[in-house]
């Protein structure tokens, strides 16, 4: 991915980087980015010399037909885990398997701990299980990453990205060796989160959202079906009255006809 896809999205974009000695020449790390479009795995492994690993969901590698098959090569070619979202708790415990297992073998981890990509550009609240969790039972740094304008290069539901320069700032190691052996404590691990996320918030001058992005998305699309609900219910009204009109039209002038002979 590096060589094929690396170079020519450097090339072409130009990505600005700021703290690139932060990321250690060798052994583990997790890497916690803000998520703001779907290249943004495409960047920040384009501008490192080190592999970073991701968790992608599992539809990219069973969705049936060509696309999916050229999709599901795709990802496994640039190393990406599989994640199955289905269950309660199915896609956290997936996650924090994958991210220790990577970990273990002295390799970079990435993950967005707001579990999905911001719906209008906004920090959202961390969720609390994969990253801390991780962290917490490998001892691995975590490292806090922030893109910059990606969401404007690739919005959610476009295909063809638009040419401009985004950026990548990353942070300080933050080390969390001192909460270790509290993995299953909820507040260690909201407090993990908090402060990893306060950090990103730090780096990418987002505006900071207390909710799960997965309800901010829900709200949007409830929001939407309720406008759309609306103009259709007014549409119907406005039909009414139109055909109201019509009829009243329709009904004078016989009357005028009849008056006027």
């Amino acid at each position: 991915m590096k060589f094929s896809i690396g170079g020519p999205l450097k090339l072409a974009f130009r990505p600005w980087v700021e703290g690139l000695e932060n990321i250690p020449a060798e052994g583990p790390a997790i890497l916690a980015s803000n998520h703001l479009s779907f290249s943004d795995s495409f960047f920040l492994p384009a501008v490192l010399d080190r592999k970073v690993t991701f968790i992608a969901k599992a539809e990219y590698f069973t969705t049936p037909g060509v696309k999916g098959r050229l999709t599901a090569a795709f990802f496994k070619g640039v190393g990406q885990l599989p994640v199955d979202r289905s269950g309660a708790r199915g896609a956290g415990e997936a996650a924090i398997k994958s991210g220790i297992e990577v970990l273990e073998r002295g390799e970079l981890f990435g993950i967005y701990p707001e579990g999905t990509r911001s719906p209008d550009g906004r920090l959202y609240r961390g969720k609390p299980g994969g990253l801390a969790r991780v962290a917490l039972a490998t001892g691995a740094p975590v490292i806090p990453v922030a893109m910059i304008d990606t969401e404007k290069i690739q919005p959610p539901g476009k295909v063809v990205p638009k040419l401009m320069r985004p950026g990548i700032r990353i942070g300080e190691p933050l080390d969390f060796t001192r909460y270790q052996g509290m993995e299953h404590d909820r507040f260690v691990l909201r407090a993990v989160t908090d402060e990893v996320m306060y950090e990103i918030m730090k780096l990418s001058g987002q505006e900071y959202v207390d909710m799960y992005a997965t309800a901010a998305k829900r709200q949007i699309q409830e929001a939407a079906k309720a406008e759309k609900e609306a103009a259709k219910e007014a549409a119907k009204e406005a039909a009414k009255e139109a055909a109201k009109d019509l009829a009243r039209a329709q009904g004078e002038r016989p009357r005028r006809e009849r008056s006027g002979s």
